[in-house]
């Protein structure tokens, strides 16, 4: 068993590398070996860009993949997302607010980036700690969803009023942003991002060990010592954190954190949770890589890329479980 584990691991890493190689290789320009180690050099800043490029896939294919998982574990639903609890929608509301009411604002094109995603970030980060505070009255947890759900409904009635008055170049500005800017990440938001997905998963390690008794059952998690409270806390602030930063930095990327898993169990169901976990993290580096070489040739944004992806995996998905 441990065996097969590894095996698959080792084909998905080497199918990373090679995305990775031929990510660093697609674009207008052609590259050499050099421009990538020459500061110097004519084509280093693209050179730079690609890199960043990659590294935001790989960063984004830890963190929604992860996010995805542990919502799936804990609320026991395989449709679960990053998305449920409602904080993309909010970090998208608070962009909208950003971009449509600064318009008069004469900013260099860096802050204007930065405030970006700073919005995006103190949006979600808001309604994560009112996501800590309502989640002691809920006693069932699955009031959760329901709220999130309803967080994002509102969020997202809210965006489209602001779309009906907004004028023309901030509603296209949004749009923009809404379809994941991957090349746009600069090495600052990169160091950034990977300080979040760093605590993030130190925040999921943490939850592991908890989640594998809670998929046994309230009662017997309890018997066990499972902090029922502390791993409701981990999760809801891991999730956030991961779904904050990724829709701060490359816009919503929808359907990945619920594929992911749902792929994982699929490849190998008899996994324990942390290889299941493990799992997670190096296909989603691989399915984010993919897409972005996809969207690379195409010039089709990534977030259509995995929309066009996942609904039909989902509606399959719910089609099975009838």
């Amino acid at each position: 068993m441990k065996t097969g584990f590894r095996f698959i691991c080792l084909l998905i890493i080497i199918g990373i590398f090679i995305s990775v190689i031929i990510n660093l290789n697609i674009g207008f320009i052609k590259l050499n070996f050099s421009d990538f180690f020459i500061s110097n050099s004519e084509n280093s800043q693209i050179a730079q860009l690609r890199i960043n490029r990659v590294l935001a896939m790989l960063l984004a294919g830890i963190t929604i993949p992860t996010s995805g998982f542990l919502l799936q574990e804990y609320f026991q639903n395989p449709l679960a997302g990053p998305s449920v609890l409602g904080i993309s929608s909010v970090a998208s509301l608070s962009v909208a607010f950003y971009i449509f009411f600064s318009q008069d604002l004469v900013l260099p094109e860096f802050l204007q980036n930065s405030f970006l995603s700073i919005s995006a970030i103190a949006g979600s980060f808001l309604l994560m700690l009112v996501l800590l505070a309502f989640s002691n009255k809920f006693q069932d947890k699955s009031f959760l969803i329901i709220f999130g759900f309803l967080v994002s409904a509102l969020a997202g009635a809210i965006v489209s009023i602001l779309q009906f008055y907004a004028e023309n170049q901030s509603l296209k500005n949004y749009i923009l942003w809404s379809f994941g800017a991957n090349n746009q990440v600069s090495t600052n938001q990169i160091l950034i991002l990977s300080v979040i997905v760093i605590f993030g998963i130190f925040l999921s390690f943490k939850s592991i060990k908890p989640l594998i008794g809670n998929a046994l059952g309230t009662a017997y998690a309890q018997s066990l010592g499972v902090n029922l409270n502390q791993l409701k806390y981990l999760v809801i602030i891991a999730s956030s954190l991961f779904s904050a930063s990724v829709t701060a930095f490359l816009g919503p990327i929808l359907f990945i954190g619920i594929v992911v898993p749902h792929f994982c169990r699929m490849i190998y169901n008899p996994a324990k949770l942390w290889q299941q976990w493990i799992l997670n993290m190096i296909l989603g580096i691989f399915i984010m890589e993919f897409f972005c070489i996809i969207s690379e040739l195409t010039q089709f944004p990534l977030n259509v890329i995995t929309s066009l992806f996942g609904i039909p995996v989902i509606l399959m998905m719910i089609m099975k479980k009838k």
